[in-house]
C-alpha cells in the first residue's frame, strides 16, 4: 500500500508499506542540484551534501558513522544536476532512529569552519582524481559543451576555482536557502505503519516553516553541432558522440527507452554485440539517454585503442545508419519489453528501490506512477514507434563530438568524425 500526503511544513512525504520484510529505507530529496548554481558558486550542492556528514548541534560526525554502523544500518547521500539524495536503509525496528538522524543533519547542520576547509580539500582531491579518469570526464566534457552557457552543462562537483573559492558562509546560506521541508520528498519503504512514519516526519519537520523563494530555472537550448577536444597524455581514446534528447515529461520517453536498450543499452545491444564482441573494435561502447525536467540528450560513449578509430568510425556510422534506415525488428522490441518488465519487477524485491522509485516518482512527476503503468506504457510501444523516434532523433547533422586522448589520436577522431559526419 502506498500513501501519500502534503505535510505542514508544506514538504511531501510518501509511504510504501511492505509487512513481509525485516527492513525498512528512508530517502529525502531536496530539489537542488548543479542546475541551481552559478559558476561562481558550482558545486555548492555537492559540497552541501558532503557537510551534511560534518556534524550537527547534538551529533558529531563520529557519532552519525557510529549510530549508524551500530544499527547495522547504512547511510549515504548523492547530488545529480536536479537534485540531493540522502538515504539510509536499517532493520525496520530502526527506521524511526534513521529518519531523526537524517532530519537532524538535514535540518541542523553546523558548517563548522574546520570542518569546511578539512572537506573543501576533499571535494578538490575528488575533482582532481576526476579528472585523472579520462573514461567518466568524457560524460562532462561532452555535457559542457553540449549544454554550453546553461547551468546543466556546470559539473556536479564544480571546478577547481569555484571550490578554491568558496566562502562558508556562502556555501552555509545556499543550504539554508534549499534546505527546508518545503524544497523536499521524504519517502519510506519497508516494514512500516504508514501513520506512526506521518505522525514522526510531522514532529520533526512541522515546526520548519521557511518558504523557499522560487528561482525561475532557464530552459536550455543545446549547442550547435560541434567538436569538442581534449588533449590529455593517454593511451586511450574516450569519445562521446550526442544529439538533443527528451524531457522526462515526454510521452516518448518509453519508445526512447526501447530504443535505447535495442541500439546500445545492454550486452545484447546492437553496438555492443557488433562492435565489441564480433569486431573486437572497443574495449567498451554503449548509449544512454539523460533526461532533465525540460530537456534531454543522448549519448553513445566509446572506449577505443588510437589505431581502431578509423574502423570503428567506419562500423559505428554502419550501424547507426542500419539503425535508422532499415528500423528495428518486431522480435527485438518484444525482447526488450520483456528484459524492461523483468527488470522493473526484479528491482521490487530490494526496499532502497522500491523507496527510490516513489521518491523519484513524487519528485518528478508529482504522483505516484505505478510499476504496472509504466509496463503497460512500454508495452505499447511498437517497432513503427521506435524507428520514427530514431529517425527523427540520430540524424547525422545532429550529432556533436567531444574526444579525450593523446593530440595524434584526437586528430584521427575529428578526420573519421568529419568523414562519415559531415
Amino acid at each position: 500500500m502506498i500513501n501519500c500526503w502534503r505535510l505542514s511544513s508544506g514538504g511531501k512525504l510518501v509511504v510504501e508499506e511492505i509487512p513481509y520484510l525485516k527492513s525498512a529505507a528512508i530517502g529525502v530529496y531536496i530539489k537542488v542540484g548543479s542546475r541551481n548554481e552559478t559558476p561562481d558558486i558550482a558545486g555548492a550542492s555537492h559540497f552541501v551534501e558532503h557537510m551534511l556528514f560534518k556534524g550537527t548541534a547534538k551529533r558529531t560526525a563520529r557519532q552519525i558513522a557510529e549510530t549508524f554502523e551500530g544499527m547495522g544500518g547504512q547511510l549515504n547521500a548523492f547530488t545529480s544536476k536536479e537534485y540531493t539524495g540522502i538515504y539510509a536503509r536499517t532493520l525496520d525496528e530502526d527506521i524511526y532512529k534513521a529518519i531523526e538522524i537524517i532530519c537532524d543533519m538535514l535540518f541542523d547542520s553546523q558548517f563548522n569552519e574546520r570542518d569546511f576547509l578539512t572537506e573543501k580539500g576533499v571535494v578538490i582531491e575528488e575533482i582532481n582524481m576526476y579528472e585523472d579518469t579520462p573514461d567518466e570526464l568524457i560524460h562532462d566534457v561532452f555535457a559542457q559543451k553540449f549544454w554550453e552557457g546553461h547551468p546543466l552543462g556546470y559539473p556536479v562537483l564544480g571546478t577547481l576555482d569555484s571550490i578554491t573559492g568558496m566562502e562558508r558562509e556562502v556555501l552555509y546560506q545556499y543550504y539554508r536557502k534549499n534546505y527546508l521541508p518545503s524544497n523536499m520528498v521524504f519517502a519510506v519503504a519497508g516494514n512500516v505503519d504508514h501513520q506512526k512514519i506521518q505522525e514522526a516526519i510531522e514532529k520533526l519537520t512541522g515546526s520548519l516553516n521557511g518558504q523557499l523563494v522560487p528561482s525561475l530555472l532557464e530552459i536550455p537550448e543545446p549547442a550547435a553541432s560541434f567538436i569538442n577536444l581534449l588533449p590529455k597524455d593517454v593511451e586511450q581514446v574516450q569519445i562521446c558522440m550526442g544529439v538533443p534528447g527528451l524531457s522526462y515529461h515526454s510521452d516518448d520517453r518509453y519508445a526512447q527507452n526501447v530504443m535505447n536498450s535495442i541500439l546500445g543499452g545492454g550486452m545484447s545491444s546492437r553496438l555492443f554485440q557488433s562492435l565489441r564482441e564480433e569486431m573486437g573494435l572497443a574495449y567498451s561502447v554503449y548509449s544512454y539517454s539523460s533526461n532533465y525536467a525540460d530537456a534531454g540528450m543522448y549519448t553513445i560513449y566509446i572506449g577505443t585503442g588510437p589505431s581502431k578509430v578509423a574502423s570503428f568510425y567506419e562500423a559505428l556510422n554502419e550501424q547507426l545508419s542500419n539503425f535508422v534506415n532499415q528500423g528495428v525488428s518486431s522480435e527485438e522490441v518484444e525482447r526488450t519489453q520483456k528484459l524492461i518488465k523483468s527488470s522493473i519487477y526484479l528491482g521490487l524485491e530490494s526496499v532502497m528501490n522500491r523507496m527510490t522509485r516513489v521518491a523519484r516518482s513524487l519528485l518528478m512527476y508529482d504522483e505516484i506512477v505505478t510499476p504496472e503503468e509504466v509496463i503497460d506504457r512500454i508495452y505499447a510501444v511498437d517497432v513503427d514507434k521506435v524507428n520514427e523516434l530514431a529517425r527523427q532523433m540520430l540524424r547525422p547533422d545532429y550529432f556533436s563530438l567531444a574526444a579525450i586522448g593523446d593530440k595524434q589520436a584526437l586528430k584521427s577522431v575529428e578526420q573519421e568524425y568529419m568523414k562519415w559526419w559531415r
